[in-house]
């Protein structure tokens, strides 16, 4: 067994605190392994591993530091627990994670990529549901040595065309599906959707690639993604539309509503969110976890300090903050048909889904003349593309507003004009 390591800094909770906010101390406890500790606004700090497996360098978050919570050897990690994580992430990357032959087919490559997946990425459920409905019926049994270009190309082409899926029971004997796409924005939708499938096979495929189980990647590279797909303007409530919203939820999905509209959290970042997290006093909250893999604080306005703070009265810190009626905790599309029920109740036409509260958050911050960088920070984007993409328009109209500020010239009196440069005769 590897012998541990010692810090001066790292080892106990009193030196940890004494480092800076917000920097990573590295600690090298093997050869291609290291070990981080970064200090966050929270009331904890973090671990992470580093491995170069003589490639380039795979990080893992391993999680929360003991600084102020007990360990647990899996949530809260000690110094030294923390080193024994670091080393199995080092021995997994080190393997490759699950075996696939150098004659792979499809669906070994998929099923090595969800391995993968559901350990170092969020949303597995939904690559999963991409992979067993879209990729695997067309492609699962084929050779990826054997694919072509123009084979790929097609099957992209018949995801564009195919009719959307709606949700069905799982005792359903059949899936059913909307009607064929008929207006520009119906098709461009279907091509968005294809993109985002093509996005998962060609990751899939690209990990097989890196890992030696293929030699050539020009199939699928070839393959672009639809032009312009993803360009539709986001879907926002209005103030009344959010205020009819709230007011026809039942209790338990009303509480996560208000958050959504008070913070722009995504769903899993809400319903994963813990006591702890929630900084009543500075008016923040804290998301570990998010989608891009970064952490980040959210503060709060007036408002969203009372709703939290009304949120985990009579709660533990490892409770979680927003939990169903009966005290369970959400489920990934447990709110789906009560969302739907409260927008027929609320008379909001089309129906909003709940990432389309985090639109709502973001576009009143860009009508109020917020800056898109701050926008992108408080919506954990990784840089301002996306944001640009979605809530530039509405910046726009805040510019058209400052430039009616500007003062009047017309009262100008024509004779005092002169042309500039040319000398008055005398």
């Amino acid at each position: 067994m590897a012998r541990s390591q010692r810090s001066s800094k790292l080892e106990t909770r009193n030196s940890r605190l004494k480092l800076a906010q917000g920097e990573r101390e590295w600690l090298t406890i093997g050869t291609g392994l290291a070990l981080a500790y970064r200090r966050t606004g929270g009331n904890f700090g973090t671990w992470q591993a580093r491995v170069w497996n003589g490639v380039r360098y795979h990080y893992r978050n391993l999680g929360r530091a003991d600084d102020y919570q007990d360990a647990d050897g899996k949530n809260v990690l000690s110094f030294y627990e923390a080193q024994g994580a670091a080393r199995s992430v080092f021995e997994e990357v080190m393997r490759g994670g699950v075996p696939v032959s150098r004659n792979a087919t499809v669906r070994e490559a998929a099923t090595a990529y969800l391995a993968w997946f559901e350990k170092h990425r969020k949303g597995v459920a939904m690559a999963r549901s991409a992979i067993n409905t879209h990729i695997l019926p067309a492609l699962g049994d084929r050779r990826i040595a054997a694919l072509t270009t123009a084979e790929l190309r097609e099957w992209r082409d018949s995801l564009a065309t195919k009719r959307a899926q709606l949700r069905t029971s799982k005792l359903a004997k059949r899936l059913n599906a909307r009607p064929a796409a008929k207006s520009h924005d119906e098709k461009r939708a279907r091509k968005a959707t294809a993109n985002r499938i093509l996005t998962v096979l060609k990751a899939i495929l690209n990990r097989a690639f890196q890992d030696g189980h293929i030699s050539d990647d020009s199939a699928w590279r070839k393959v672009k993604p639809f032009e312009k797909a993803d360009q539709a303007r986001a879907r926002f409530l209005t103030d009344a539309e959010s205020l009819r919203l709230v007011n026809a939820c039942p209790a338990d999905l009303r509480a996560l509503i208000r958050a959504a509209l008070l913070t722009g959290a995504r769903w899993g970042e809400l319903t994963s969110l813990r006591v702890s997290d929630v900084n009543t006093k500075q008016a923040t909250i804290y998301i570990a976890e998010s989608k891009s893999g970064k952490p980040r604080h959210v503060p709060l306005n007036s408002e969203g300090q009372a709703h939290f703070a009304d949120c985990v009265i009579g709660k533990t810190g490892s409770d979680l903050v927003f939990t169903r009626a009966d005290g369970a905790a959400w489920g990934h599309n447990y709110h789906v048909r009560a969302l739907a029920e409260a927008c027929r109740v609320a008379k909001i036409q089309p129906q909003v889904t709940f990432h389309q509260l985090r639109h709502t958050y973001a576009s009143h911050l860009a009508q109020a003349g917020v800056d898109l960088l701050t926008i992108s920070k408080l919506l954990g984007h990784a840089d301002t593309r996306i944001t640009a993409r979605h809530y530039a328009h509405l910046s726009d109209r805040t510019l058209a507003a400052a430039v009616t500020k500007l003062p009047s010239f017309e009262s100008v009196s024509k004779p005092d004009l002169q042309i500039i440069g040319k000398r008055r005769q005398g």
